[in-house]
């Protein structure tokens, strides 16, 4: 098995997930990278298989697929309060940085110095560097598997389009059933899931019910809190894709309604870009700077709304997902599925990872050094971020 003998209790789920919170910049995909380091290479809370698995099922859900892996993480070792120390620690560190912005404590554009930013950028393309690696060894070592991977990373890097993700992982399903070999689910790739089939139920009707009744209650019974609940509820349970793709939705949500200037919604964009952890947080932001309720509530009230869908949706979903993965039609499917999503971080490692962060070759240089840290010598993640942060103030 690949899961300790003895869970991780609340604080250490809660210290583990702030250290990452910290220091986990470069976006979504180098957070899949960052938690695959920590949780399957470093710690074996499970196996790469199992993680794929996972990572596969949070691409299909609507809202942050990063955040949505951190929360079944933590909900495998310590069940809803686990998901919640995880939450908490992954989330707040940036969601307090963006909430501090909006107040105009801190300058946008001075929140992290330039030379930080890049320095904390190109450990992120060693981090995915390294994920995709890893993965592609373990899930892609057939023929089928690695076309399907070469198939997912050309289509995407060529069209790269919102819609087309949740198209490749559909094919690469559909071509993993009908190709690949049907093997039963092997022992280590046991998802530890602490929601019954019975409460999984529950929870997903909470989320429907919710989504529907929110939208009445405010037209009922107007209030600026129960409005901003709903207006934050709606676009965490809405939109696919996760990270930059919420943003237009936020966009077209706020600022042609007069909510926020267009200038207040663009600094705190760039605010996002600089501080680690999901860009979610962007909500937290976007709540305080409304200022519809006095102060950093409106900021908790959106950071919550915005995040709310996924703790129903996870741990809705989950307990039917360890049942069904287990099939050896499933299985075969899934192995599909995966080498899709290996496919779609290779195309995401050059654009926009790759693209966005070497601009010189002493950049190229500098994530060599730091791929093979992890590869070879096995570094610890925080200590490179530490390093290549420090490097980046010093240039």
């Amino acid at each position: 098995m690949m899961t300790p003998e003895k869970p991780a209790s609340v604080l250490s789920i809660l210290l583990i997930f702030l250290r990452l919170g910290l220091t986990s910049f470069g976006g979504p995909v180098a957070h899949i990278g960052y938690f695959r380091e920590e949780f399957v290479n470093r710690r074996k809370w499970l196996s790469d298989q199992s993680y794929a698995d996972l990572v596969a099922l949070c691409q299909f859900l609507p809202g942050p697929a990063s955040s949505q892996v951190g929360l079944a993480l933590g909900m495998f070792q310590g069940g809803f309060r686990g998901a919640l120390a995880a939450w908490c620690g992954f989330t707040l560190p940036s969601a307090i940085a963006l909430i501090l912005v909006a107040y105009g404590a801190t300058q946008p554009d001075g929140l992290i110095s330039a030379g930080v930013v890049q320095g904390l950028k190109l450990i992120a393309v060693a981090v995915v560097a390294h994920a995709v690696w890893g993965m592609a060894q373990n899930l892609c070592r057939g023929r089928i598997e690695i076309a399907i991977m070469l198939a997912a990373a050309c289509a995407m890097l060529v069209m790269p389009t919102v819609w087309l993700q949740p198209a490749l992982i559909l094919l690469a399903a559909l071509v993993g059933w009908l190709l690949l070999e049907r093997k039963a689910d092997a022992e280590d790739a046991h998802l530890p899931v602490k929601v019954s089939l019975v409460a999984g139920k529950r929870l997903l009707l909470i989320f429907a019910a919710l989504l529907v009744l929110l939208p009445l209650l405010t037209a009922l019974l107007p209030s600026a809190g129960l409005t901003l609940f709903d207006l934050f509820y709606r676009i965490g349970s809405l939109v696919f894709g996760g990270g930059h793709v919420v943003l237009p939705l936020l966009q077209a949500e706020t600022v042609p309604t007069g909510m926020i200037s267009d200038d207040l919604f663009l600094a705190g964009y760039g605010a996002a870009q600089a501080v680690p952890g999901p860009l979610f947080t962007f909500a937290a932001y976007l709540g305080t700077a409304m200022n519809t309720l006095p102060g950093w509530l409106g900021g908790l009230i959106a950071l919550v709304a915005i995040f709310t869908p996924s703790f129903l949706l996870v741990a809705g979903v989950l307990p039917f997902w360890e049942q069904l993965r287990r099939r050896t039609g499933v299985r075969a499917a899934l192995a599909g599925v995966n080498a899709a999503v290996v496919g779609l971080l290779l195309a995401a490692l050059y654009n926009p990872i790759w693209t966005g962060t070497l601009h010189a070759p002493v950049h190229f240089a500098l994530v060599l050094l730091a791929f093979a840290a992890l590869q070879i010598w096995k570094l610890p993640v925080w200590l490179l971020v530490l390093l290549y942060a420090l490097g980046g103030w010093l240039a």
